[in-house]
């Protein structure tokens, strides 16, 4: 038995469905911890796999894959003095198991499986493993070792079995996705068992974006008394070393780094970045192509793009019709100059005259409508898909979840694209986070410093500009008092009552809730984004496309 040990925890970025490059990084980290001289390397959850393979797991040949890069990377342990922790999905007669092999020597000396299985909005894992039983701490180097793995922290009993039966240390591997506040929520919850057991835990989680999802990292070390003793960084691969040794009172961290969490203003942006890197990265795009209208959301999206792939890849197209104003067309250029990315200007006065032509004799003498005005919102997004089939360049869409949320976007038009930076943010949002972005350039990211986003596109009012003096309040509430409606009817589920309760007019937020029902179908067809609250649409909130509800205040 040992009284000191080094462990190591590789924050790293796998790819879902990537066993291959998930080996070379597991390999990598492994010559890491043995060139620190650690004792214990632990790996995020699932690893090999990545995290959430989803129905991947339903094909046998991918779960025999995923097993014997599991046996080849126990055996790189040879010869060395490290104990793997490595999470990973493993088959046995009673079925299949999210799990953790440790392995020693080249030998794998204990294996552990989930117990508390989730089975949420986001994650379905009852759907494909059969959950373990409470289990007892493994034995490395002489120590007892609690090996809960993710949720299993978040019910009393898995922690409180594994201290009872003589865990001295809790080692918690996760995938843990990021939104609103969920790094302070992580401490709370590891606070709780730190308390509860009288154990310290070190919390590792992966980091990078992965479809809707973006895993912000920060993995930390807690002892009892809620003392922090090494936390890793937010948004960022890391590999964290820290040094324990045990007293009259137990284990105690003698060496551990304390870097710094993003703040609740720099979270969101890094995580729309992040998500936008890693899904153009993960799926073969170098560039990405959007539509620079010179309204303040194609602004941001065209920042957060750079910001994520540099300046060089990124191509922003201007493309005016009779009704967009001067001020949008030197706005957009502004921007354009102000990021360094390529702008091109392409007309759609000519193919939407020609259509509108050729539909004369269909139309008739119907009046102008919501038609014309889709069809220009179209003949754009069909001239941005083609720049993405010509160029191979990754489509960018801009919508925000307030227009999301009523519908007030065009399927098929400015709704085309492959990803959406904005998908899970309220319009409110994007106007703080273009002026925070103004005055900071946080992370890893590759953008200009200084006002990337002119002022003057901050402070017009929003338009689509599909029709002469067209404001978005010409058909939607100021957009304050819709992020408050929306707020309340989708992140908090209120009834109507209650949001009429908190001040707001009845007939408004009953029509904004009809919006928000019959917008769904559109929803369904569009581009998946970064989850950043727990009501993301799609991900977060599933409601029926054919629905028959209506909530009605009666009295």
């Amino acid at each position: 038995m040992t009284d000191r040990l080094r462990i190591a925890l590789a924050q790293l970025n796998p790819k879902v469905g990537d066993i291959a490059g998930n080996l070379a990084l597991a390999r990598t980290a492994l010559a890491d911890a043995v060139a620190a001289r650690a004792d214990i390397l632990m790996l995020s959850e699932l690893f090999l796999t990545g995290y959430f393979p989803d129905d991947l797991l339903f094909k046998p040949k991918f779960v025999a894959d995923a097993m014997q890069a599991a046996r080849d990377l126990v055996a790189d342990t040879a010869g060395t003095d490290v104990v793997l922790v490595l999470p990973t999905v493993w088959l046995e007669k009673t079925g299949l198991h999210n799990a953790v092999l440790v392995a020693e020597n080249g030998q794998i000396i204990a294996i552990r499986f989930k117990r508390e299985l989730p089975n949420s909005d986001v994650f379905y894992e009852k759907r494909y493993f059969v959950a373990g039983p409470l289990a007892d701490p493994v034995t490395i180097k002489g120590v007892p070792i609690g090996i809960p793995i993710c949720e299993d922290i978040w019910h009393p009993s898995v922690c409180e079995h594994l201290a009872m039966r003589g865990a001295e240390i809790m080692l918690c591997p996760n995938g843990s996705p990021y939104w609103t506040d969920k790094q302070h929520v992580r401490k709370d919850l590891v606070r709780a068992r730190t308390a509860e057991d009288d154990v310290p835990m070190l919390y590792l989680n992966q980091v990078g974006g992965q479809d809707e999802l973006v895993f912000d990292g920060a993995s930390f070390g807690m002892e009892p008394g809620n003392k922090l003793v090494f936390q890793g960084k937010s948004f960022e691969s890391d590999f964290i070393v820290s040094d324990w040794t045990r007293g009259d009172n137990g284990w105690t961290c003698a060496s551990g780094e304390i870097t710094e969490l993003t703040t609740t203003d720099e979270a969101p942006w890094l995580a729309c970045v992040l998500g936008l890197r890693d899904y153009a990265r993960k799926n073969g795009f170098k560039q990405a192509v959007l539509n620079l209208s010179g309204g303040i959301d194609s602004a941001v999206v065209a920042a957060m793009a750079v910001d994520a792939l540099g300046a060089d890849n990124v191509h922003c197209i201007m493309q005016p019709y009779q009704y967009t104003s001067e001020e949008s067309i030197k706005d957009a250029r502004d921007c354009a100059e102000r990021l360094g990315v390529r702008y091109d200007v392409v007309s759609i006065q000519d193919p939407v005259d020609s259509a509108l032509a050729n539909l004369a004799p269909i139309f008739g003498d119907r009046p102008l409508d919501l038609t014309e005005e889709n069809i220009q919102s179209r003949m754009r997004g069909l001239l941005m898909m083609a720049v993405s089939n010509k160029l191979g360049s990754l489509p960018l869409t801009t919508g925000n979840k307030s227009e999301m949320g009523v519908g007030y976007a065009t399927i098929y038009g400015d709704m085309n694209g492959g990803y959406n930076p904005l998908k899970d943010m309220f319009k409110m949002e994007v106007y703080r986070l273009a002026a925070w972005r103004n005055s900071h350039v946080p992370g890893d990211c590759l953008g200009p410093s200084g006002e990337v986003i002119p002022n003057s596109i901050i402070a017009k009012a929003p338009s689509a500009e599909l029709r002469p003096d067209q404001t978005d309040q010409d058909s939607l509430p100021p957009y304050p008092v819709l992020d408050a409606i929306l707020t309340g009817l989708v992140e908090d589920e209120l009834s109507i009552a209650e949001i009429v309760a908190q001040g707001h007019d009845q007939a408004l937020v009953e029509r904004i809730e009809r919006l928000l029902n019959i917008a769904e179908y559109k929803r369904r067809q569009a581009a998946p984004g970064p989850k950043l609250t727990v009501k993301a649409f799609g991900l977060g909130r599933r409601y029926p496309i054919t629905n028959g509800y209506t909530d009605r205040v009666i009295g």
